[in-house]
């Protein structure tokens, strides 16, 4: 399945202009559907698609587990859809509580909701990280070029973010690539649920982009405890990953970075 698209494009360089080649990353809508039901309509870049579906199931609580999951297929392709539905049945329908999800809320910053009552809401689903996994800041500052290695559709088009799981040694685990900052992420994190990895308590996840609320409590979904970025938190993912028990960096760029939460998981952070 293709990421990207080459187009025809007129460049304009140096007073001159050229009639080029170039590529752009594939948008295209995907339905997910739960025991038949539509939950969510998602603009991401084709690919992954079970991951995509199974991540997001797993951070809207729908499951906790691979075996929650009974089947996740794509139906067949229909007039104006071009097979962009995915269907998934659950091993135990009687859960399914489609009142529950609650993916606008998380998603809309100007939803009326306050913080704390978000937060706690979370939490009644996820509970915060525990565990004494660290790693060291001379690691963290290798995170974003083995990140940026690894983005091979990035390199074609320049328009897509990514998220990487990577380990204590500092070997990349999975990335996956997505124009959306949260798609990238629930691909990522429907990959440890499919494969069960569940919880990634040994890992960080290193973000492409900016570090809101809704990727910080994605990774606690997956528990994961260190969460790296190479631009800036939000306020509320900040007191997020407080309460949470999460590191939280930002800023990684170059050989420094800021660490907004959880210094006791940054090795050398603690003497500072």
């Amino acid at each position: 399945m293709a990421t990207s698209s080459e187009i025809s494009i007129t460049r304009y360089r140096s007073g001159d202009f050229v009639d080029e080649d170039d590529h752009v990353a594939c948008e295209e809508p995907l339905e997910i559907r739960v025991e038949g039901n539509s939950v969510a309509i998602v603009m991401r870049t084709p690919g992954n698609d079970e991951e995509l579906t199974a991540g997001f199931l797993l951070s809207e609580g729908i499951v906790s587990e691979r075996r929650d999951i009974f089947e996740i297929s794509k139906c067949p392709s229909q007039a104006g859809q071009q097979g962009n539905v995915i269907d998934v049945l659950l091993t135990d329908s009687s859960r399914l509580d489609l009142a529950a999800l609650t993916r606008n809320v998380f998603t809309s910053s100007s939803c009326g909701i306050c913080g704390k009552a978000t937060i706690e809401s979370v939490f009644q689903r996820f509970p915060p990280v525990t565990g004494d996994f660290r790693v060291a800041a001379e690691l963290i500052l290798t995170f974003p070029q083995t990140l940026r290695a690894a983005q091979a559709t990035f390199e074609q088009t320049g328009g897509l973010h990514a998220s990487a799981l990577i380990d204590a040694s500092g070997e990349m685990s999975v990335l996956r690539e997505d124009v959306g900052r949260h798609n990238a992420l629930d691909k990522v994190i429907g990959y440890a649920l499919m494969n069960d990895l569940l919880p990634l308590s040994e890992h960080s996840l290193m973000l492409s982009g900016r570090i809101s609320f809704e990727l910080v409590q994605k990774a606690l979904s997956a528990g994961i405890p260190v969460v790296v970025g190479i631009s800036a938190p939000s306020s509320l993912a900040v007191e997020f990953a407080r309460e949470s028990g999460q590191a939280l960096v930002g800023f990684l760029r170059g050989t420094s970075m800021n660490i907004y939460a959880g210094s006791g998981r940054i090795s050398g952070a603690e003497k500072a």
